[in-house]
């Protein structure tokens, strides 16, 4: 640069510089998708760790240094400028919490994802929303939740507004073309005209299908000029099965869909992808949303689950899986900040996708600008603490419910007959002593009264309840049934379950200690309870695993950890964890037997070292001589009569048996746990607790008034009252999310965000009309797709007006349909399609991500998978956290942290490159070339249907001519992949007209 320009721009630079910071920040102005990572990444990082000492309400503002608004952090304190936006590296602020200079916080050095957190943010600007300046909280006004309900547009009931009058009578096709219509009437604007009817077509294969319209279909649509040819158009292409993974793909998006957990080792989420082939189905079957949101939230406590047509597996449970796609943490030092940043974003997630509304932000503090408090937040993190994860056995789950239904009904029956036959026989069975002082002081649970809805249980081997003292048990020895008695209170597993097996994604990448253990559908876990006194005795028999389950976190690898996984060996009476380091912290223990093989657990105690040791002494595991002489008694006067009930027991119990599903696919899924409400954390510190906050659902909609929840977590009482035909937002939401997905902007620009921060409606009218009609249709999605791409204004060329785009330059009244760009998916998959490779194959494990040479780093799989995916849509290929591919972040594929309702659109050099240079790419033309030269022995013919293939229209006499001179009469595989290639890279391909 010529040292004058060099001259001039430092002083550009050094005038603004010398610019008042308060008169800077006026002038920036933030995108929303930066002010929410703000709110939900960076304030709640300064809250907890800064505003102590730094800030309005610190005691003592140390070194005159205000952390709570971005002019002061800017401006810094006594050791000047604190943060340079745009410039981590030479920002005081960073220097200081990466103990390079100051040491900050004083406490201890950040974890480095949060350092990384506080860098990103200055990388992009330190983005901080427009606020009034801080002051202090006595001087602060009060956090009004009820007013700001009613001055924000999207807390307000759902409206069902008439359809507007128009003045051209003709034009509107459908009743959301008269709310289009009368909005560009009122600025006299006019809509453009209908586009070409091919390129109606093309738009609509891709919208509704993601794929391209082969020739043999542009051929027959074309040949069909009936006024209906759109509505059976629309209808085949939604009956299609590529329907679901087109559509499953955008609710991928919401839900931050991956297969591995990212950070350091990049492990697998081990069967995620069941997840995904349950979203595919959904949606090709037209699950009404209603349930589709039932069976997210709480798809496991459903009474009648919905049944897979063809195999009737439950539906239903699969889609609980979404809660747990999220980024994990192994082996954390701060196991309760991990829970807490682990439910931090399954609550955003769920409120963006649901409700499009930013509840985290309100983690730390009542929300800033909108109707959600911290109240709020915390109680919806209560429905998750009464949560837990499994991988569910979800082929045979409602299957063998019914068979354990009948073999508890058998044992029933057959106990009854036993305690008729011995009070006949005025025979009266032991009950156990009271258990001695030493053990009753310290005792936790007793599974002597441990009721049914406290045995909780992944699976059904611990039968219906526990054993009681006294109850009656058949007891199988040598081949011969016979009937013995329970002399304590015990849940232990039932050997008619033995052989389970389950079908788990195969060659998975998983560090966890639990991941190899034979758990699902075989475990027995506790109610909850607190870790007190630092150490927790079992008095168990058999075989298997105890796991102390602290925190909810059950990634486990390394040493870090390994005292809450202990096995569990034949000669031990108790087992004992040294859980001291967890002392404050919620713990619940589950039990695995191992495979085959027996596991009884009678109670659970905790105290001290010493305590524990005394208790173990003062239990006396053998039967006392009133059991001697019961037995004794029993066997002369009844034993026959046992004996006999015992062998149609037997019978009985083996009959049921056979039923048992022993083979099933395992998914990721929840499972209800103890029912418990949610401290709010001070300032969003783990470290700090205050006041419960039962559980409820936000409170501008319903009130903060506590649920009814008689047991359990509540996850089936929240999802009615997202359901709830009064609840504003949820139909809105979905809605809208629809129409952006096929017209590439939502009514709401910002879809993920009906709050302040976000963008008002364009057409509020036109949103609550499309929320009525989708609740009248049976909130049936594919209906409201049908509805909108038969519509008007759907079917509009991308032709701008003069004067309407003088009028209306961000086209916000909709005079025309822009030019919409495919997203990385659909592009990959259109060359597939072109190219004849495109495998329609649907479901499965997901085919490795083919790996470059520039992927690396920890956690990189052992193999590359293959360059072309295996043929199959990009929807079935791997997302790895830590291995994302070029190609589809190239084209703004969302990285999977949270809810991404609307993707960036970006138009940068690198897309062009990479349809250029890419392998991937090359080796798809050089295929399409090969189809080309299979079609016809003619030059011009192979042109248009290539024309016809990419663009679904015929070339036009120029491109022709063009095309013709290029390749000549040749037929050389290299000439016409290099013209195939060429049409690869026109903006056509890649856009729809």
């Amino acid at each position: 640069m010529p040292f004058r320009s060099v001259l001039l721009c430092g002083f550009v630079l050094f005038v603004i510089g010398q610019l008042p910071a308060i008169a800077v920040a006026e002038t920036v102005k933030f995108p929303p998708d930066q002010l929410e990572f703000f709110e939900t990444q960076v304030r709640p990082l300064l809250s907890a760790h800064c505003y102590e000492c730094h800030s309005v309400d610190a005691e003592k503002v140390q070194a005159e240094f205000w952390a709570d608004s971005r002019d002061a952090l800017i401006k810094g304190g006594d050791s000047g400028e604190s943060i340079v936006p745009g410039d981590p590296d030479n920002s005081l602020f960073m220097e200081a919490i990466r103990w390079e200079s100051y040491e900050m916080p004083p406490s201890g050095k950040l974890p480095d994802a949060d350092v990384e957190t506080f860098a990103k943010w200055i990388r992009i600007g330190a983005p901080w929303p427009k606020e009034d300046k801080p002051t202090a909280a006595a001087e602060r006004p009060s956090f009004d939740l009820q007013q700001r309900a009613q001055e924000h547009w999207a807390w307000q009931p759902i409206d069902a507004p008439d359809a507007p009058k128009v003045k051209q009578q003709d034009w509107p096709r459908a009743e959301l073309d008269r709310f289009i219509l009368a909005k560009l009437e009122e600025k006299q604007l006019s809509p453009a005209k209908d586009a070409d009817r091919l390129a109606v077509m093309r738009r609509m294969h891709f919208d509704i299908t993601g794929l391209p319209p082969t020739p043999e279909e542009i051929l027959r649509f074309k040949e069909d000029m009936l006024p209906e040819a759109f509505e059976r158009l629309a209808d085949t292409l939604l009956d299609s099965p590529h329907y679901g993974e087109r559509w499953g793909r955008h609710w991928l998006d919401l839900v931050r869909y991956a297969e591995s957990r990212g950070h350091e080792f990049d492990d697998d989420a081990v069967n995620a992808f069941q997840y995904r082939d349950y979203v595919i189905r959904a949606f090709d079957a037209d699950v009404p949303y209603d349930q589709l949101v039932r069976e997210h939230i709480a798809g496991d406590l459903l009474e009648n689950p919905r049944l897979n047509a063809e195999n009737g597996f439950n539906e239903s449970i699969l889609g609980t899986g979404f809660w747990f796609l999220g980024e994990w943490v192994h082996s954390p030092v701060d196991i309760l900040k991990d829970e807490s940043d682990r439910f931090d974003n399954m609550v955003d997630v769920m409120s963006k996708t649901f409700l499009g509304v930013t509840i985290a932000c309100a983690r730390c503090h009542d929300h800033k600008f909108d109707a959600i408090s911290t109240a709020d937040y915390y109680s919806l993190t209560g429905f998750l603490q009464s949560s837990d994860f499994r991988q569910v056995r979800f082929d045979s789950v409602e299957k063998n419910r019914s068979v354990s239904q009948q073999l508890a009904q058998v044992d029933a029956k057959y106990r009854r007959q036993v305690v008729s036959l011995l009070a006949e026989n005025q025979l009266v069975v032991p009950r156990r002593q009271p258990l001695p002082k030493a053990i009753s002081d310290v005792l936790v649970f007793d599974y002597e009264d441990l009721t049914s809805d406290q045995m909780i249980q992944d699976g059904y081997i611990f039968g219906d309840r526990p054993h009681r003292s006294g109850d009656p048990l058949l007891v199988t020895s040598d081949e011969t049934p016979k009937i013995g008695f329970a002399t304590s209170g015990n849940a232990a597993n039932d050997p008619a379950w033995d052989g389970l097996k389950s079908i788990a994604q195969k060659n998975f990448l998983n560090r966890s200690r639990l991941a190899k253990m034979p758990r699902s559908g075989r475990t027995l876990r506790t109610p909850t309870f607190e870790i007190t006194d630092g150490f927790v005795a079992c008095k168990i028999r058999g075989n298997g695993f105890v796991v102390a389950c602290v925190d909810s976190h059950r990634h486990l690898s390394g040493p870090l950890h390994k005292e809450t996984v202990l096995e569990v060996t034949k000669d031990q009476s108790f087992v004992e964890l040294n859980l001291s380091r967890y002392q404050g912290h919620r713990v619940h223990l589950e039990f695995t037997p191992a495979e085959n093989e027996r596991l009884q657990i009678a109670f659970v105690l905790q105290g001290t070292k010493k305590q524990l040791k005394q208790s173990v002494a003062a239990y006396a595991d053998k039967p006392s001589v009133e059991w001697d002489e019961f037995n004794k008694d029993a066997s002369e006067k009844v034993g026959g009569d046992l004996d006999l009930i015992a062998e149609k027991w037997a019978k009985s119990r083996k009959k049921v048996a056979r039923q048992i599903v022993k083979t099933s696919r395992t998914a990721m899924a929840m499972l209800d746990g103890t029912g418990e409400d949610a401290h709010v954390y001070i300032r969003g510190n783990s470290s700090k607790s205050g006041d419960l906050e039962p559980r409820h659902f936000l409170t501008a909609i319903s009130s903060n008034a506590p649920l009814e929840i008689k047991k359990g977590s509540g996850r089936l009482q929240l999802a009615a009252q997202i359901n709830d035909p009064a609840n504003p937002l949820s139909t809105r939401v979905v809605v809208n999310r629809i129409w952006h997905n096929l017209m590439g902007r939502g009514i709401v620009p910002t879809t993920d965000d009906f709050g302040v921060l976000g963008q008002r409606p364009t057409h509020p009218e036109l949103l609550d009309h499309l929320a009525t009609q989708f609740l009248n249709d049976g909130r049936s999605i594919k209906q409201m797709i049908r509805s909108i791409v038969l519509s008007r204004t759907y079917q509009m060329c991308s032709q701008v007006d003069a004067t309407a785009a003088k009028l209306d330059p961000k086209n916000l009244l909709w005079h025309h349909r822009p030019p919409k760009r495919l997203e990385g998916e659909a592009i990959r998959d259109s060359l597939l399609a072109v190219a004849g490779n495109l495998d329609p194959k649907l479901f499965g494990q997901s085919v490795p991500i083919h790996l470059t040479a520039f992927m690396n780093g920890r956690g990189r799989p052992k193999k590359s998978g293959p360059l072309d995916g295996d043929g199959r849509r990009s929807i079935y290929v791997s997302v790895r956290r830590n291995f994302l591919s070029p190609f589809m972040l190239t084209f703004d594929t969302p990285v999977p942290f949270s809810t991404m309702g609307r993707r960036n659109v970006s138009n940068v050099p690198a897309q062009a490159l990479i349809l250029m240079n890419d392998p991937f790419v090359i080796q798809q033309a050089d295929s399409w070339a090969k189809r080309a030269l299979q079609q016809s022995e003619a030059a011009t013919e192979r042109v248009q249907w290539m024309y016809l293939t990419a663009f679904a229209r015929q070339p036009t006499v120029s491109e022709l001519d063009v095309a013709m001179e290029f390749v000549g009469q040749e037929s050389s595989v290299k000439r016409w992949s290099a013209f195939a290639h060429a049409l690869i890279n026109t903006k056509e391909f890649i856009f729809l007209r």
